[in-house]
C-alpha cells in the first residue's frame, strides 16, 4: 500500500468508529486474575469443537451465508480470554519499568484497554519492538500467516503435542518458545477461533509465546477483508470489536529472537530502517521492550548513502523524497510501518531497494545487508530475518518457491535467477538447488519467508494442502544454530478435489 499522508482517523469509516466507541463504552476494565477464575475447554475439548467446522475451501465455493458455524458459540468465551490477556500485559513482563528501553509507556494510555488511538479523544499510537533472548539449546517454533485457518493451527498443535513440545496448550519445557508472525484473521472464516487459540497459548505460557503484529492486525483492515463480517455472522450484537482492536496494540511489530550476542529479526513484513534496535539488543533483561517513537528513515538514508545507491535507478528520486522521518499515528499513517508491510526481492540480481504499488518498499540483498549491519548493538548482531506476508492467491515466482521449498523459502538463493522465475517445482529443486529438506543451513544475512496456511484462498489458488512450521534451535554461536522445517497434513483438506 502506498505510504499515506492523511490524518490517521480519516480513512476509517465513521460507522466503524462509532461501533468501536460503543464497544469500549460498554467494556468494563479487565479484572486482575480473571484467567485463573474462568473455566476454559481443555485442549482435547477445543480440538474436538474445531474439528466439527467445515473447511474454508468448502465455504469458498458457497454463496454468502447469513450465519457461520463457530467453536465459540458465545462471545463471552472470547471476552474472558481477552480480558485475561489484558491483565497479563498489564502485570507480566511488560510491567517492570526496567524492561523498557527509553522509558515505560503511560499506564493510562498504552496499558489502558478502554482507550485507543483510533477513537476520540485519542491516545498516541505506540508501536513497539521486543527482544527475546533465550539460552543456547532452546527451541523456538515459528509459523506464518493463518488468515482464519483454524484447521491448520490445530494440526500444528497436534504435531507439537505428539513430539512432546506441548502438553495440551502448555509448553512442556522451559526452553521452548513459540513466535507467530502475524495475519491471524481476515480472508478466512475462523479468525476468532485462531485469535482465541493464540490467547490460550499465551495465557498458558506468558513469557514463552509471542505474537508479532501483521498488516491485518489493524482496525483499518478488518472491516475490508472479512474479520468484522465473520464476527457479525457469529455473534451479532454480542461482538465487541473494540477489544480486538486494542488487543493488536499489545503485539510487537518486531521480535528480535536471540541467544548470546546473535539475533534474528522476526516480523510479518520487511525492513524498517527508521528504527534501529541496538539499544534494545544491549538491554540486560532477556525480555525487553522499546517503543519505536520517531521513525527516522530519512535520517538513515542520509547516514547510509549506500542504501539509496543500491536502489532501482528509476526509483531513486521517489525513494529519496518518500522515505522520511515521521511519528507514527496509525499502522498506515502517515507512512506504512515497514515491519508490518514491506517486502523483499526474490532474486539476488534485483535492486537493493525499490517500491511496489499496493505492497510497499521492497528490499533486495544489498539493501537488507546495509540495514542489518546498522541494527547491531555494541556486541549484538542481527543475523537475518524470519517473516511471512509475501503471498499471492495466484501462482507467481514467490509462491512457486514457497511450494518448492515445502513452505519455507530463502531469498536470493545462489543458484536461482530471473531466467528461472516461472520454473516448475522440479526445476527449482534440481537446477536451482532450492532447499526443500527438513534441515536448513542458516546463513548470515539471509531472509526466510514462511508460507501461509493452506485452508485459505491462497492454498486454493496455488493447489497445495500442506502446512508448515519451523523450529529454530539456538547454539553457543550462530554457526551452531539449526533450522528444522516441519510439514504437516491438514486432514480436512484430503477430500478436497485436486486443483482446489
Amino acid at each position: 500500500m502506498r505510504p499515506r499522508r492523511s490524518h490517521p482517523r480519516k480513512p476509517i469509516a465513521q460507522a466503524l468508529l462509532l461501533w468501536l466507541a460503543l464497544g469500549l463504552a460498554q467494556s468494563a476494565p479487565a479484572a486482575q486474575g480473571s484467567y485463573h477464575s474462568t473455566r476454559y475447554p481443555d485442549y482435547a475439548q477445543w480440538r474436538a469443537a474445531c474439528a466439527k467446522l467445515p473447511s474454508n475451501r468448502a465455504l469458498l465455493g458457497q454463496v454468502a451465508v447469513a450465519r457461520l458455524d463457530t467453536a465459540l458459540p458465545s462471545f463471552a468465551e472470547v471476552d474472558g480470554a481477552l480480558r485475561a490477556a489484558f491483565d497479563l500485559f498489564q502485570n507480566g513482563s511488560m510491567n517492570p519499568a526496567g524492561n523498557w528501553v527509553g522509558g515505560k509507556p503511560k499506564a493510562d494510555e498504552f496499558f489502558n484497554p478502554n482507550r485507543a488511538y483510533f477513537l476520540n479523544p485519542p491516545i498516541p499510537f505506540q508501536p513497539f519492538a521486543q527482544k527475546l533472548q533465550v539460552p543456547p539449546g532452546s527451541e523456538v517454533t515459528f509459523h506464518g500467516d493463518f488468515h482464519g485457518d483454524i484447521h491448520s493451527f490445530i494440526a500444528m498443535l497436534d504435531s507439537l503435542n505428539q513430539t512432546g513440545t506441548l502438553d495440551g496448550f502448555r509448553l512442556a519445557k522451559p526452553n521452548r518458545y513459540m513466535v507467530f508472525l502475524g495475519d491471524y484473521t481476515d480472508r478466512g472464516n475462523y479468525g476468532i477461533e485462531v485469535l482465541y487459540t493464540l490467547l490460550r497459548l499465551k495465557l498458558a505460557n506468558p513469557e514463552q509465546v509471542f505474537m508479532a503484529r501483521g498488516n491485518h492486525e489493524d482496525v483499518q483492515m478488518i472491516p475490508r477483508y472479512g474479520f468484522i463480517a465473520e464476527c457479525q455472522k457469529k455473534y451479532g450484537n454480542q461482538f465487541n470489536p473494540a477489544l480486538i482492536g486494542r488487543l493488536y496494540d499489545f503485539f510487537p511489530v518486531v521480535v528480535y529472537v536471540g541467544s548470546g550476542t546473535d539475533f534474528v529479526q522476526c516480523n510479518h513484513g520487511g525492513m524498517e530502517p527508521g528504527f534501529l534496535p541496538g539499544a534494545l539488543l544491549d538491554a540486560k533483561s532477556p525480555v525487553a521492550y522499546q517503543l519505536l517513537g520517531q521513525v527516522t528513515g530519512g535520517t538513515f538514508l542520509t547516514k547510509h548513502p549506500g542504501l539509496l545507491a543500491s536502489a532501482d535507478a528509476a526509483r531513486r528520486h521517489f525513494l529519496k523524497t518518500t522515505i522520511r522521518d515521521y511519528k507514527p499515528l496509525a499502522p498506515m499513517s502517515p507512512m506504512i510501518n515497514g515491519f508490518m508491510w514491506n517486502d523483499f526481492t526474490v532474486f539476488a540480481s534485483e535492486p537493493g531497494l525499490g517500491y511496489m504499488e499496493g505492497r510497499g518498499f521492497v528490499y533486495g540483498k544489498a539493501g537488507t545487508r546495509i540495514v542489518l549491519d546498522a541494527s547491531a548493538g555494541t556486541k549484538a548482531k542481527v543475523r537475518g530475518v524470519f517473516r511471512a506476508h509475501q503471498h499471492s492467491s495466484a501462482v507467481n515466482p514467490m509462491m512457486r518457491r514457497l511450494i518448492a521449498g515445502k513452505g519455507l523459502f530463502r531469498h536470493w538463493h545462489e543458484h536461482d535467477s530471473l531466467a528461472h522465475a516461472n520454473a516448475s517445482v522440479a526445476v527449482l529443486r534440481s537446477a536451482c538447488k532450492l532447499e526443500h529438506g527438513t534441515e536448513r543451513p542458516l546463513k548470515d544475512g539471509s531472509v526466510w519467508t514462511f508460507n501461509v496456511s493452506p485452508d485459505s484462498y491462497y492454498g486454493r489458488g496455488n493447489s497445495y494442502k500442506f502446512d508448515t512450521y519451523g523450529v529454530l534451535t539456538t547454539g553457543e554461536v550462530f554457526a551452531d544454530w539449526k533450522l528444522r522445517v516441519v510439514n504437516q497434513a491438514v486432514l480436512i483438506l484430503e477430500s478436497i478435489p485436486a486443483g482446489q
